[in-house]
């Protein structure tokens, strides 16, 4: 090494073996983070994608099916009629839809499209999208339900049918098959990568879609951070783990339409597969540039010793951009090689240079389409550059952020702790997170605020900061809250027992009300559930391997007799848990069929009347109504229907009190009742008005029934705080007669009657003749 030729040799391999491992890592950094980002981009796109393409094509179902409700006005006992050729007409919902359901009111399938689905008459009351549309009364998208025919996944898209007064009648619903031939079905075909899948699934916990085992409804793998986040709303992309733990980029996008979420997956060894190969095969080329490059630059750098300073000037030249041709100079192999070196790092340079350009304009193109707010600060927190997320947010264009200062665009009352958290993050070169309310023209805004310093190792440059509105999430947080609580409230009122045993017949769970049932004080866990009880139908004692071989049941109603021998009426459901497997369980709700049955009878008794009253309400008047009508052919006398309007009831309200106007209603009611006979129908029709039918009465006792009731009304005080409360009546009677069309007619007389006689000063009878007989 005495020869400065072999020295150069050797100078010049270990820069070239320093620069190209230099380039290398650099690359390679660079390169990876820049793929990884496209990649984490990519899988964004897609699940963003996806997610949009889901969100549209449910809500153009629900609003097909919403359409098609609204034009269903009519009322329930045509509905009934003429179901199956309504739910025939829908042919632009067979495009949409695996099959199509007519509901009735009460949950029953009264017609489906296509028919050889055989679900007519079957009651869907239990359905958590009955209950949800026959409460809310506004159209649904269910949860993943097992369909009654084939048992087989899928959801149903529902919408309320209304009559011509806006009652409730019915539902008209739309199920998609989640394993069918459907839009669903398309997802499964687009692929991410080569071993990159989606997932579909509800933030309840279920599968809707799953590239990798196509198993709709399995439960979500809960393990998987990122999935347990986005059921509860969470929505981005992260690096996580699969099930083979595998590294994974992972992007979770929330549906708006449904509470599901969308997730992409790309396995991080794919995505990243040029890279690696990229390294394999500069390292490769490295090792064949060394084993040429080495020999040659021996044997020429004794012989191309060039002046050095006509080798200085060049570079000069070169530096100063005075020349722009590379250096090129004779002499001896040491100066060429010296040339041929600085020749490939001013390339180099320039290829770095344009390579740093091209990223900033990618980073600035990034940045501008991004769908989080971004913000480059200087060191004092003025804003140098914001993106139009950014600029939605705090509702203001670019043109007034910049050289703003950033912590203006906070609350006053977040402002202190954001400005100490920033200083902080430059102090101490960490992240700043946060959670701040920005001000905004109109309004305050909750978001998701991340700062990082931008520095050298010399100094500071500034900050980024990464801005996410989460003034939504926090309102659906609160209402997740809101429906957990009432959730929690539910159960532990739940008077039904519920238990779960093994295949050995072992509690494994039980409620107290379960236990009270077996007849057991105290924990009843651990003993055996069919040792203490039999369980019998009609015919004949159901045995437990029944239960354990036989398929799930719902609302059988047996005779359960506890291990004190005291029977007790039950509706039972039992249900399989990991059928067929070591650990399965059978859960059985025990419901008391009694209290079931006084509820039956206690809510047809309110849907009969009115609460205040006790009269009969409006629906059960027109029944009896109809009846009376089909039997006015049969009668000697005919029957006679009265209406009742109060007069000067809204004063009474007014200046007594709402308490004081019940008080008057009630005890009208009662004057009613006690004037009319038992056969006599008398009903409250809503607000200040009565109706009374008289069957077989004759228009003569029907008048002089009506003038003592006027007459009774008109004497009946009431006294409040020392002053005489008092109501007269309107009256309007009129014959029922065989060639009445119906009940509306009829009213239409009789509430004719009582407008005249408020036309006349009230306080009057009217009779309003039937239309003779055509």
């Amino acid at each position: 090494m005495g020869s400065l030729a072999n020295r150069a040799v050797a100078l010049v391999v270990v820069a070239i073996i320093l620069t190209a491992l230099l380039v290398t890592v650099a690359g390679f950094l660079l390169s990876r983070s820049e793929l990884e980002q496209q990649a984490r981009n990519q899988v964004e796109t897609i699940a963003t994608l996806i997610a949009g393409e889901l969100d549209d094509k449910l809500a153009l179902r629900l609003e097909a099916l919403n359409h098609v409700a609204q034009n269903l006005t009519m009322s329930g006992d045509v509905l009934n009629t003429r179901a199956r050729i309504l739910i025939r007409r829908q042919t632009a919902l067979e495009h949409l839809f695996d099959a199509v359901y007519l509901i009735d009111e009460n949950g029953l399938v009264i017609a489906e499209n296509p028919e050889d689905y055989r679900q007519a008459g079957l009651d869907v009351s239990n359905r958590e999208y009955f209950q949800r549309i026959s409460s809310t009364l506004t159209p649904v998208i269910s949860e993943p339900y097992i369909s009654h025919y084939q048992e087989k996944p899928a959801i149903m898209v529902a919408a309320p049918i209304f009559d011509h007064r806006q009652r409730f009648i019915g539902v008209i619903g739309g199920a998609i098959a989640l394993d069918g031939n459907n839009f669903l079905d398309q997802f499964i075909n687009i692929r991410i990568g080569t071993t990159g899948y989606l997932g579909v699934a509800t933030r309840s916990g279920f599968v809707v879609v799953d590239q990798r085992d196509h198993q709709p409804m399995a439960p979500v793998r809960v393990a998987n951070p990122v999935l347990r986040d986005a059921m509860e709303g969470f929505e981005g992309t992260l690096e996580t783990r699969n099930s083979n733990g595998e590294k994974t980029i992972m992007s979770v996008q929330q549906l708006t339409q449904v509470p599901w979420f969308v997730s992409a997956s790309w396995p991080a060894r794919e995505a990243l597969a040029p890279i690696t190969r990229t390294v394999d095969a500069f390292v490769w080329i490295l090792l064949l540039v060394i084993l040429l490059i080495a020999p040659v630059a021996l044997w020429r750098f004794r012989r191309l010793m060039a002046p050095l300073k006509t080798l200085g000037i060049q570079i000069r030249e070169r530096h100063l951009g005075m020349r722009s041709d590379p250096v090129d100079v004779a002499g001896g192999k040491e100066i060429r090689q010296v040339a041929e070196i600085f020749n490939t790092v001013t390339d180099e340079r320039d290829e770095v240079l344009v390579s740093l350009a091209e990223r900033e304009a990618f980073f600035r193109s990034l940045t501008q389409s991004a769908p989080i707010g971004i913000v480059q600060t200087d060191v004092l927190g003025r804003i140098e550059f914001a993106n139009p997320a950014f600029e939605a947010i705090v509702g203001k264009p670019a043109e007034d952020l910049t050289y703003s200062y950033l912590a203006d665009r906070v609350d006053s009352a977040d402002r202190q702790e954001a400005i100490a958290g920033w200083k902080n993050a430059i102090r101490s070169q960490s992240v700043f997170r946060g959670r701040l309310r920005l001000a905004a023209p109109d309004r305050v805004i909750w978001a998701d605020v991340m700062t990082a310093a931008i520095q050298t190792p010399e100094k500071a440059l500034g900050t980024i900061t990464v801005v996410r509105d989460i003034s939504h999430e926090l309102e659906v947080e609160e209402a997740l809250k809101t429906e957990q609580q009432r959730a929690e409230t539910i159960l532990r009122v739940l008077q039904e027992g519920v238990l779960m045993v093994d295949v050995e017949g072992v509690i494994r769970f039980a409620n107290d009300a379960a236990c009270r049932l077996l007849g057991i004080e105290g924990e009843c866990v651990l003993r055996n559930f069919f040792q203490l009880v039999t369980i019998e139908t009609e015919e004949r004692e159901l045995t437990a391997q029944e239960f354990l071989s036989g398929d799930d049941l719902d609302s059988l109603y047996v005779t359960l007799r506890n291990s004190l021998g005291v029977p007790f009426p039950i509706d039972l459901t039992m249900l399989h848990i990991r059928q067929g497997r070591e650990d399965e369980r059978l859960v059985f709700v025990l419901r008391d069929d009694s209290d079931r049955r006084r509820q039956e009878e206690r809510l047809s008794w309110e849907a009969t009347h009115d609460s205040l009253t006790h009269l009969l309400n409006r629906r059960a008047f027109n029944a009896s109504l109809v009846r009376c009508l089909g039997e006015a052919g049969r009668q000697e006398a005919r029957s006679v229907l009265m209406l009742i309007d109060l007069d000067y009831f809204k004063p009474v309200n007014d200046e007594g009190g709402h308490l004081l106007g019940d008080d008057l209603l009630k005890r009208l009611a009662e004057l009613f009742k006690e004037s009319v006979r038992q056969s006599d129908t008398v009903a409250r029709l809503g607000g200040d008005e009565f109706g009374i039918i008289l069957p077989a009465c004759g228009m003569a006792r029907a008048q002089a029934l009506a003038e003592r009731i006027r007459a009774d009304v008109e004497a009946l005080r009431i006294e409040h705080d020392g002053r005489s409360f008092g109501v007269t009546t309107s009256i309007g009677l009129t014959e029922l007669t065989p060639e009445d069309s119906g009940p509306r007619e009829v009213m239409a007389r009789a509430d004719e009657g009582s407008y005249i006689a408020k036309s006349r000063g009230r306080n009057t009878v009217v009779v309003v003749p039937s239309p003779p007989a055509g």
